[in-house]
Parts: structure tokens; C-alpha cells; sequence
């Protein structure tokens, strides 16, 4: 009879448990309907390098060569070819009203870029001040003596035109409008002329992911830089929330490969404004890279009011007297005059 009591008392406990676990896994699977499972956080692993230009890590070597190319930006010669691949690109004033590149490759470098054009003084100063192999098509004869006499390290167009090797003439375009530089060559040839074509760079100042998510500044979807009106030259760019870039814009129309339509997208966008002078009577300019001042940096959709620099020869922003970094990834400088002064030639809007 105690064994049947004893035994009976058991199931009875069990069945309690039993019942009480059921409630327990009920409650907890009710909490949980409606919820999407969490997904897993994946971790990227940033690499052991660092890209001296753009900030992004890398397992690959970063001690290749900066390759500076004066790229034409004449209507004649849009879309160019390269672009997008540039790690920073300076947009200064020729002569006249139209703007003309200094495109910086080191992080990427595309097979091919152009339309290559001529050279001129302050383009190749900051090609060296970056310490680039600088790359452009042709030149007054006293400016390449010039690049002679400083030491500058260049592939000059003129010397291998449409080689088939270093410059290609495109019959697409009309000279000189068609000459385009193709990049396998460019460290053999260099090599050949005696310049290195390894160097250890100095990072610029890059913005840590906890500093771009507290960027200050201001609103500034929208920029429009007005070089000249008649003939129109205007400079655009456009943020795009979706990825954290601007899109550049040229005469209204986007600034894009010519091959595959990419455009063109970066992370900054630095406006400086220097002095400027026209030195002869060919419309040729002297502008003033040392002295730093006005300028405007746009990132992540928000403008900054603060000061350029000259740092060891690179054009830094500055506020309050520190540096401000670069958010990782390509940065497009544009070079405007002090007359007019950039808030007269630069407008920021945040249009709906």
C-alpha cells in the first residue's frame, strides 16, 4: 500500500513540473511572436595597411607610387576616362573659365585615363608636394624646363605619342582632346627614366568610424560651384544618403566613366579658396597653394566652415587651429579664386 501511495505522490509531482515547463515554454515563444530573429553582426577585418590617400585598410602593399595625371575636363573632352578610381583629384582653373584635373591613383589604378592634357606650374607643384609621378601631354617649353630644372619625376605625352605603349591617340576625339595614357606602362617607364616607383607614405588625418558618426556641420545635400556663368562652368555635387557620397555634376549633366556610365562618388568634398593671378598675356595663372585660407569640407551630408593649410605640401583642413581628418575614401578638391570670394562662387542648399 506505501509503494502505491509513494508512487502515485511521484506522478504527481511530475505531472506539476511537467505542466509548469509547458507555461514556461509558452510564455517565452508569446514574447517572441512578431520578432525577426537577430541577425549575426559580422565583424570586417580592416586589413594590416592603410591607403595613404583614402585612409581604407588593405592587406595589400601601399607603397606604390602615386600616379598624378593632368586630365582635360574641355566639354570636348567629357566624359573622361579614370575618374572614378582617383583617389583625390584637384580641380583648378586653367586659363579662361574651364577647369582642368590633377588626378591622384594610388589605392586603384585603372587601365587606362583621360583625355591627358598639357601642364602647367601649380599642377605639377602639387603632384610633387604628394611626391607623384607626374603625367601630363605636352607643355610650353619654358614650363617643361621648369620640370626639368625642380626635379620633378614625369612622363611627358609628348615624348611617346601614340606609342601604343605609354599614349594612345583615340580616333573617337579630336586632338587635343584624344590623348590617353595607358597605365601598365607607366612604372616600367619610370623605372627606366630612374624614378622610384615604391614609396612609404605619411597618411593624411582620416576620421575614426566613431568620429564620422559625430561629424558636425551643418546640412549640405547640395553644392553648386560657380567658376563661370558664360561660358557655363559649374561644378555640382548632389549627396546620396544610400551609400554616404556625393555625385559630381558638370554643367548639369553627372560626371560619369565614359566606358561603363559609373559615376563618379566621394566621401569629401573640399572647397578652398586661394589667391589667383594671371601672370601673361596667354591667360596663364600663378596661384597661391602656401598661404591656406577660406574653405568649406562636406561630409556625410553636413558642411564645415573652417581654414586650409599647407602641411609639408598637402592641402589640410583645419578649425580652431586642429586638423580635421578626411572620412575614409575619395576626396575631390576644388580650387576656386578669392575674387570672387568662395561665398560668392559657392552655394549650399538642401533642396527636398
Amino acid at each position: 500500500m506505501k509503494k502505491i501511495l509513494g508512487g502515485l505522490l511521484f506522478l504527481a509531482i511530475l505531472l506539476v513540473a511537467c505542466s509548469k515547463d509547458e507555461d514556461q515554454t509558452t510564455d517565452h515563444e508569446e514574447k517572441d511572436i512578431g520578432k525577426e530573429p537577430k541577425e549575426e553582426i559580422e565583424v570586417e577585418v580592416e586589413g594590416e595597411n592603410r591607403y595613404p590617400l583614402t585612409g581604407l585598410y588593405t592587406n595589400d602593399s601601399v607603397d606604390n607610387r602615386i600616379i598624378g595625371v593632368m586630365v582635360n575636363n574641355h566639354s570636348e573632352a567629357r566624359p573622361q576616362s579614370g575618374l572614378s578610381k582617383a583617389d583625390i583629384v584637384f580641380e583648378i582653373l586653367a586659363e579662361g573659365k574651364i577647369t582642368r584635373f590633377l588626378a591622384l591613383f594610388q589605392s586603384e589604378i585603372p587601365d587606362v585615363i583621360g583625355p591627358v592634357r598639357s601642364a602647367r606650374e601649380y599642377y605639377f607643384d602639387l603632384a610633387d608636394r604628394y611626391n607623384a609621378l607626374y603625367v601630363y601631354h605636352g607643355a610650353a617649353d619654358f614650363v617643361d624646363q621648369m620640370i626639368i630644372n625642380q626635379g620633378i619625376s614625369f612622363l611627358n605625352g609628348s615624348t611617346y605619342d601614340n606609342d601604343g605603349k605609354l599614349f594612345k591617340r583615340e580616333s573617337f576625339r579630336k586632338a587635343p582632346h584624344n590623348s590617353y595614357v595607358l597605365t601598365d606602362a607607366v612604372y616600367g617607364v619610370a623605372e627606366g627614366k630612374g624614378y622610384e616607383t615604391t614609396v612609404d607614405y605619411e597618411p593624411l588625418p582620416f576620421l575614426e568610424e566613431e568620429e564620422i558618426e559625430g561629424i558636425a556641420g551643418e546640412p549640405a545635400q547640395h553644392v553648386e560651384i560657380v567658376y563661370s556663368e558664360n561660358p557655363m562652368e559649374i561644378v555640382e555635387f548632389s549627396f546620396d544618403e544610400a551609400n554616404g557620397s556625393y555625385k559630381r555634376y558638370n554643367d548639369r549633366e553627372q560626371t560619369v566613366e565614359m566606358d561603363t556610365g559609373t559615376p563618379i562618388e566621394v566621401k569629401n568634398v573640399f572647397i578652398i579658396e586661394a589667391f589667383h593671378q594671371v601672370i601673361d598675356d596667354q591667360g596663364r595663372r600663378a596661384i597661391d597653394l602656401d598661404s591656406g585660407g577660406n574653405a568649406y569640407l562636406l561630409q556625410d551630408g553636413k558642411v564645415q566652415q573652417l581654414q586650409w593649410e599647407n602641411e609639408g605640401g598637402r592641402l589640410i583642413p583645419v578649425k580652431d587651429g586642429k586638423k580635421i581628418g578626411f572620412v575614409p575614401g575619395k576626396t575631390w578638391i576644388n580650387v576656386v579664386p578669392t575674387n570672387p570670394s568662395i561665398e560668392e562662387s559657392v552655394t549650399i542648399s538642401n533642396p527636398e
